[in-house]
């Protein structure tokens, strides 16, 4: 019984610590019926799986509503290492400042 009240403790801070970063814009009527602006940008009404902006989105003519693909790193070691967006995967890598082609380790992400 105490490991499954464990299990149960440490999916609540799992799913508490996953959570995307969303948003959502309402539109007026007829303001985007081909389709929905993000950043300057027009996507297709319709789900879009990932914007330039590394997000996820579904676009309707009432509504866009988009949540975060990246996790953003928040407990590393600050002192020795660097956060870096790598646009490419839509993620952060968090990398030693002294050589920036390693990896630092035991880094807690958020999102």
């Amino acid at each position: 019984m105490k490991s499954f009240l464990a299990f149960l403790v440490a999916m609540g801070i799992i799913v508490a610590l996953g959570d995307a970063y969303c948003f959502g814009k309402h539109y007026k009527p007829g303001k985007a019926d081909k389709g929905c602006m993000l950043n300057g940008k027009l996507y297709p009404l319709g789900h879009i799986e990932r914007t330039e902006d590394c997000y996820r989105c579904d676009c309707s003519r009432t509504e866009m509503r988009c949540c975060s693909i990246f996790s953003t790193p928040v407990a590393y070691d600050k002192e020795n290492c660097e956060v870096i967006f790598n646009e490419e995967t839509c993620d952060y890598d968090v990398v030693q400042k002294d050589d920036p082609s390693k990896e630092c380790s035991r880094v807690a992400r958020v999102g």
